[in-house]
């Protein structure tokens, strides 16, 4: 990230300062992290010109934009409004930071920019979560719980916006059985039924029958210290 920033200020940051001085008919808005960018414009006769002259400009340095992840989309707040009039359905959804972005309405009717996790990241999210529990399985309960306190503490504090409580759940006490099933307390051969996780609370760890493990001979107690 820090050398894309560095070349596209460049590339970039200055010429598009530069276009929507000079060239734009209406209001343009850009924001920019790394080599991820979202430009927004007034005007849909801005946008078809921009498009094809950023890929002049990315050309002079021989640099492309990449087409699985360019489009240009009718996005806002009167987007639904002006589909409908033309007898198209919804407005077309945008994934950026990791964000989902929709075109949404209030309890009353009003606009509301709606932002859910991208799918695409909640899943990489817990495939990444069950990964790092596996490798840190010789670790006990209470270290294992700790670390993943703070994965879900960080994943709140980026996440947690009013329109995306829901999908925080993706993380939450039901995912958080799958990623710890594999931590079973044995006593009297039978798997507990939670076990206590700083910084979490008790946690539901019910074995699944496929992958349970059984209590060898003169073990009943596993992984608790």
């Amino acid at each position: 990230p820090l050398l894309a920033n560095v070349y596209l200020h460049y590339v970039f940051d200055l010429w598009i300062q530069q276009w929507r001085t000079r060239h734009a008919h209406g209001e343009v808005t850009v924001v920019r992290y790394a080599d991820d960018i979202v430009v927004g414009f007034q005007n849909q006769s801005d946008a078809t010109r921009f498009r094809m002259e950023l890929d002049a400009r990315l050309g002079k340095f021989a640099l492309e934009l990449n087409p699985e992840k360019t489009r240009l989309l009718e996005f806002g707040r009167y987007a639904a409004e002006r589909r409908a009039v033309r007898g198209m359905g919804k407005p077309e959804t945008f994934d950026f930071m990791g964000l989902t972005h929709i075109c949404g309405k209030t309890r009353a009717g009003d606009y509301l920019l709606v932002r859910h996790t991208s799918r695409k990241r909640m899943a990489a999210k817990l495939r990444w979560v069950r990964d790092e529990l596996t490798r840190r399985r010789h670790l006990s309960i209470k270290k294992q719980g700790l670390w993943l306190q703070r994965v879900v503490g960080g994943y709140f504090n980026y996440h947690a916006l009013p329109t995306n409580i829901e999908a925080l759940g993706g993380l939450g006490e039901e995912r958080l059985e799958v990623v710890l099933d594999h931590r079973i307390e044995w006593r009297g051969g039978r798997p507990a039924q939670s076990v206590d996780v700083p910084g979490l609370g008790p946690v539901a760890c019910t074995a699944r029958p496929e992958t349970s493990p059984k209590p060898s001979a003169g073990t009943w107690e596993r992984n608790l210290r």
